[in-house]
């Protein structure tokens, strides 16, 4: 799957201090915040996850969970390319609280965070090697200082018979993304843990089917991603060779 996530969590205080202190979150009260994040939205109960492997969750899906200080929320649909506008209902829920916004995808190597206090947007910044910088607003918080600075550089491996290209940024965004994730959440999604962070894995969140009255059918939304794939070429498979360069192979 890779690095993936889709989050917004809302907080009385510091992230991480309270996802540490956290424990079954009440089915009702969730419920309830639910309600108020997706008002007139159809919402069903289903399968819950965990906020290690549920930061990405199915079209049509959320993972979700409510506790005294601090809410979470795992959609798709907040990973947007500029986080500065996401919908005003979700940055008006966090009036007297923070407000973190995280989404990173691998595929594309696309970061975006976003920190809002008592509704009041601090920071935002989205970027990725093909579209460089797409938002950057408010200065840089202390987890992005050595990246910046020049101290984290990308590790570019060209495609075989292609000669290494300039990266558009002084870093890796998933690398910065994952600092960031630690920084603002406590935890991580790739790398190694460390001792104080999040046991994201035995967080568990609720489930729940969510639909838009307005909105497309996430049915026919998949059905349109599975034509789409349909029609690409067959996958390519490399390996690294002893000089570090990438050599196709036969076959998956």
């Amino acid at each position: 799957m890779g690095a993936k996530t889709g989050l917004l969590v809302y907080a009385d205080g510091d992230v991480p201090t309270l996802l540490r202190r956290v424990g079954a979150a009440d089915l009702n009260r969730t419920t309830t915040m639910m309600r108020r994040l997706y008002p007139g939205w159809e919402i069903e109960e289903c399968g819950g996850s965990t906020l290690w492997d549920g930061v990405y969750p199915p079209i049509g899906t959320v993972y979700a969970a409510s506790w005294p200080g601090v809410e979470v929320i795992a959609d798709q649909r907040v990973m947007i390319n500029t986080p500065s506008q996401l919908p005003q209902h979700l940055v008006a829920a966090s009036a007297d609280r923070r407000l973190v916004l995280h989404a990173m995808h691998s595929v594309v190597d696309w970061l975006a965070f976003a920190v809002w206090e008592d509704g009041r947007l601090v920071r935002s910044l989205s970027l990725s090697p093909d579209s460089g910088v797409i938002e950057n607003i408010g200065e840089p918080l202390p987890f992005e200082l050595p990246y910046w600075a020049g101290d984290r550089p990308a590790d570019v491996v060209p495609w075989p018979g292609e000669e290494a290209e300039p990266c558009a940024l002084p870093f890796h965004p998933l690398d910065l993304g994952e600092d960031a994730l630690r920084a603002l959440c406590g935890f991580i999604q790739e790398g190694r843990p460390e001792p104080d962070d999040v046991d994201a894995d035995a967080i568990e969140l609720h489930g729940f089917h969510v639909q838009d009255p307005l909105g497309p059918d996430p049915a026919e939304h998949e059905a349109e991603l599975r034509r789409a794939v349909e029609t690409m070429d067959p996958p390519r498979s490399y390996s690294l060779s002893p000089d570090g360069s990438l050599i196709e192979r036969d076959g998956l």
